[in-house]
């Protein structure tokens, strides 16, 4: 399973990630003004993957990643691979979980750990 983490960024807006079960970053979305921008991208993406493109990329260093896309709005990009197989075995973790990834929302936390002396104090 993987899921998708709403965040605020230290600007004010918001983003979120798609993680895997592991906790490794696929892609990261582009800022969101309003959080319900973030959540209405999720729905979308999660109900219909089919209806999003995604663009492979190899910059001039060799790495690979992707852009996912929707009539030709980017919305999210990729982190970096060193293989185009590993980029493969991203968008395939992708489109196996995408449809039941759980949705966490942070953006209201302000820590989300906190300090050890305050938790164990």
């Amino acid at each position: 399973m993987g899921a998708f983490v709403i965040s605020k960024r230290f600007n004010g807006d918001f983003k979120f990630i798609f993680a895997t079960r592991k906790g490794k970053t696929i892609f990261t979305s582009i800022a969101c003004k309003h959080k319900s921008d973030c959540e209405l991208m999720i729905a979308a993406i999660k109900n219909n993957l089919e209806l999003f493109a995604f663009t492979k990329i190899r910059n001039a260093g060799g790495k690979y990643s992707f852009r996912l896309s929707k009539d030709g709005l980017v919305l999210a990009n990729s982190r970096k691979y060193s293989t185009e197989l590993m980029l493969k075995k991203g968008i395939d973790e992708i489109t196996k979980y995408i449809a039941v990834a759980e949705i966490l929302d942070f953006s209201e936390n302000e820590l989300v750990f906190a300090d050890e002396d305050v938790a164990f104090g």
